[in-house]
């Protein structure tokens, strides 16, 4: 038995009929799994990620932890593929909840995901507004980051609107490009015997150099590289054989995304030398231009043209997972609209079965999150990216513990074809390894978002909060519902 959008509520009919059916068949593991790689921005992962995981966290082991956080990630992901197998939905997480819990729950479920996700876009909407100010400002250009944000925004919002294939092969491009050049980088290590101290895989990869230093840290931004995977399922509706395109492009992302990062920041450490690595990433931060721990060997290696490459594509890094996120909150408002817990405008499609007025709503949301740092003149780092994405990061984590123990709560009863494994072992087993990585998040959010303690407990107390606001609203459109379905029906003229 399948299960399909969660048993959408029943609304009046309008007196025009709006399209509300996405484009079925029109996307496959490969378009699948560039949307993923793209909310991912490995390029951005690792100029961003790898100095503050090797000078704060546990140095030349970091590269250890994207496949420890990997291996955790892949043993929730077998919980989560069964449930995409038994329910058809565009909206993963809170269609799986909803499944096992009901739909207050769910709801809960659906605002922390939509929390998540505008969060972690806004973030990185600061970060690609400061690049590409930078950017610009190098080449005599003087042009404020909210401005190029904003205006990025309103290209979002168009490419938002169209067919969904367009999407996937602009972001293939993007996608392909950044990591063609990390991985040119990586080869080229990797073939002349790495750095001073040669190619250690012990230095990186053993449990004394996994546990040295400060590993929760490391633990922390291997979580943030694999953030968006889970949004495989979230295209189910638009996916060609979703029952298998899904499960195929959960596993290929997560596996890709892991070894990945794994590798390139191991060629990093090795290029450095695993006994000067932690040093070489503290001085780039301490330099204020931590992007120089990454840039500073590509320059070296290929000369000052790679640099220059690598400074426009952390831009068009930062762009593709822009426009990943937006298709992924788009269709979030769209499955949440078709069950009634959400405006039914937002169910509508264009033309192209786009999710049109869904792609509005996100850009407004956009806009929101981002405009009062530009007003108070905060920095877009620091702050906003900083404070959202780690705000992200936590609410995800939270999101990941709901949907394993939704699995074994939704098979406990729906036993027909369930096994032992991917039911009850794996979610459970995902449970307490999640629960685990949210004690080492929370525990070092202060040092994540690089702010006041204020600040932290500020951020960590909306995800309880923004949970609690989803039920009680669901609760009230049920009670609304409820007391609509008991008038009698009223003669049209």
């Amino acid at each position: 038995m399948s299960i399909s959008n969660s048993e959408p509520r029943t609304t009046d009919v309008p007196a025009k009929e709006h399209s509300t059916a996405l484009r079925a068949g029109s996307i496959g593991v490969l378009g699948i799994l560039f949307f993923v790689l793209s909310a991912q921005a490995p390029l951005t992962g690792i100029v961003g990620a790898s100095p503050l995981a090797a000078a704060l966290g546990n140095g030349a082991g970091a590269p250890g932890a994207y496949l420890i956080v990997g291996i955790v990630i892949v043993i929730f992901a077998v919980g989560f593929v069964a449930m995409s197998r038994r329910i058809q939905a565009n909206g993963a997480f809170y269609a799986y909840v909803t499944a096992a819990f009901g739909r207050k729950t769910g709801a809960g479920a659906a605002w922390l995901a939509l929390l998540a996700y505008n969060t972690v876009q806004a973030a990185m909407y600061g970060l690609y507004g400061s690049a590409f100010s930078g950017l610009l400002a190098s080449i005599g250009l003087d042009i404020p980051w909210w401005l190029l944000a904003l205006a990025t925004m309103a290209g979002v919002q168009v490419l938002g609107s169209l067919n969904i294939e367009l999407g996937a092969r602009v972001l293939a491009l993007l996608v392909g490009l950044e990591v063609a050049i990390l991985l040119l980088f990586g080869f080229t290590v990797l073939l002349h015997g790495g750095g001073p101290e040669g190619i250690s895989v012990a230095a990186s990869f053993s449990p004394e150099a996994i546990g040295a230093g400060a590993p929760g840290v490391a633990i922390m931004f291997a979580v943030a590289s694999m953030f968006g995977f889970e949004s495989t399922a979230i295209y189910s509706a638009e996916a060609k054989d979703p029952h298998r395109t899904v499960a195929r492009a959960t596993y290929l992302s997560v596996g890709v995304i892991s070894v990945f990062f794994s590798f390139i920041s191991w060629m990093l450490v090795s290029y450095y030398g695993p006994s000067q690595v932690m040093d070489a990433a503290g001085a780039a931060l301490e330099s204020g231009d931590a992007t120089s721990f990454v840039l500073g060997p590509l320059v070296e290696l290929f000369g000052p043209w790679a640099g220059i490459v690598a400074g426009i594509l952390l831009v068009t890094s930062l762009l593709a997972g822009i426009i990943a996120f937006h298709n992924g909150i788009n269709r979030y408002l769209h499955s949440l609209a078709l069950r009634g817990s959400m405006p039914a405008v937002l169910a509508r499609t264009n033309r192209h079965r786009a999710p049109a007025a869904a792609a509005w709503v996100q850009s407004a949301t956009a806009v929101v999150l981002v405009l009062p740092f530009a007003v108070l003149t905060l920095d877009p780092v620091l702050t906003l990216f900083s404070w959202f994405s780690g705000l992200a990061v936590a609410a995800l984590l939270v999101l990941y513990m709901l949907c394993s123990v939704a699995v074994v709560s939704f098979f406990r009863r729906e036993r027909a074809g369930a096994q032992l494994w991917q039911t009850r072992v794996a979610p459970m087993l995902a449970t307490v390894l999640l629960a685990w990585v949210l004690f080492l998040v929370a525990s070092n959010f202060t040092a994540l978002i690089g702010g006041s303690a204020e600040t932290a407990a500020a951020l960590l107390a909306a995800v309880p909060i923004v949970f609690v606001a989803g039920v009680l609203v669901e609760a009230g459109i049920e009670r609304r519902h409820h007391a609509t379905a008991g008038r009698p029906a009223l003669s049209q003229p």
